[in-house]
């Protein structure tokens, strides 16, 4: 439900405008050096108000470490990360309770949880509560260090040219969507199982977690069905595995084959847009027009690939415990 990751396993928890949000990381080597330094570069990439087209909530997240460390490094207990919440505005939730805003959750949360969900900002569906991903990421990283995880969004709104393609929705009033895509190298050949722990399967069950993301493929992934196999197929050049090309995107069988692993995720726009929608208002049974007030991402898609890096990690980080690539004490 709220765990994930079989060794290296984390559970989320908080909502987006509750005290706080966080993560507690269970199976961690003991041994790692840990600071709050050696997180804050990538919850500074995760925050609001850095760039045009983002919220304007901006938190301090800075890393409470509550458990797990002592005298800077790991103990093998669980570590649990607290990031609390003070920029605030619940107000402009309670305004617009009776109407769920079409695309959001408010409708299944309100149908699944029987009216007792926290909405205010969504909850426990804002992606508020990926700051402990990018926490447990950013350590995860730091436990391959000869793994090289990168994202970038490649499109907005269908346009190459990202300043491009956020223009057109801020002169439209309204949200937008883009494509990022995640390259990681350094992997060894072997990691993920045939079936239901391949590596796409795991890694796709993570990244489908990161709210709004809508799709995602691996190395040629949808072009695969418009090719020839004689195409498709990647020619292996040398006793280390080397491919001509890297169509399949790094794995085959569902094992990581040692090139490099590559992926791309399609992010919807984001649900609560200024534009005048439509929607039903549960308390009259009638629809009715309404626009989304408070402050939210213009383009989710700017935001995320830090929060991709962290699950990607994450997933990484379990699959070589378990094949020990890692070991369980560091020295």
């Amino acid at each position: 439900m709220n765990s994930f990751g079989r060794i290296f396993r984390v559970h989320i928890f908080g909502e987006s405008h509750g005290t706080c949000v966080g993560i507690t990381i269970d199976g961690c080597p003991a041994g790692l050096s840990l600071l709050e330094d050696d997180i804050l570069p990538d919850l500074e990439r995760r925050k609001g108000g850095k760039q045009k087209g983002t919220t304007p909530r901006q938190e301090a997240d800075f890393p409470i470490f509550k458990s797990g460390i002592f005298n800077g490094k790991t103990t093998g207990f669980p570590i649990t990360i607290l990031f609390e919440n003070n920029n605030i505005r619940s107000e402009d939730y309670q305004q617009q309770r009776s109407i769920p805003r079409p695309g959001h959750a408010d409708w299944v949360a309100h149908q699944k949880f029987g009216g007792h969900e926290d909405y205010r900002g969504g909850g426990h569906f804002s992606a508020r509560l990926t700051t402990g991903l990018v926490a447990a990421g950013a350590i995860a990283k730091k436990l391959m260090q000869q793994v090289r995880i990168t994202a970038a969004v490649a499109e907005i709104g269908g346009e190459t040219d990202l300043e491009k393609g956020l223009q057109r929705a801020i002169d439209a009033k309204d949200s937008v969507g883009g494509i990022i895509e995640c390259s990681v190298s350094g992997l060894p050949v072997g990691l993920g199982e045939p079936y239901f722990d391949s590596m796409e399967s795991v890694l796709s069950k993570m990244l489908f977690s990161i709210p709004a993301v809508k799709g995602v493929e691996f190395g040629a992934g949808f072009r695969a069905a418009r090719m020839f196999g004689s195409e498709h197929n990647d020619a292996i050049e040398d006793m280390e595995g080397t491919t001509r090309t890297n169509h399949a995107g790094g794995i085959v069988g569902g094992i990581s084959n040692g090139n490099p692993l590559v992926f791309r995720l399609a992010i919807k726009p984001t649900a609560s847009t200024p534009k005048e929608q439509k929607s039903l208002n549960w308390d009259t049974g009638q629809v009715t027009s309404f626009s989304i007030k408070g402050r939210h991402d213009l383009c989710v898609a700017l935001r995320a690939p830090v929060i991709v890096e962290a699950v990607t990690a994450l997933v990484l980080a379990d699959f070589m415990l378990l094949e020990q690539h890692i070991p369980r004490t560091l020295k």
